[in-house]
């Protein structure tokens, strides 16, 4: 009689971590999306891969 909770109601879901560290990587994935997506940010903005390419065909 000492506990009364009914072990049906007890809390089997994830834990509490796990959610977190869920949401905190499912936005860091959205924020890496979009930054992409907006055009002016990503890898390519660093490589001079196209310039030399119009060098070539200008040339």
């Amino acid at each position: 009689m000492a506990d009364e909770r009914d072990p049906a109601d007890s809390d089997v879901g994830m834990p509490r971590w796990v959610k977190v560290t869920g949401i905190i990587a499912a936005v860091l994935v959205l924020l890496f999306v979009v930054l992409l997506l907006k055009g002016e940010h990503g890898p390519g903005r660093h490589s001079a891969a196209t310039s030399a390419v119009a060098k070539l065909v200008t040339s």
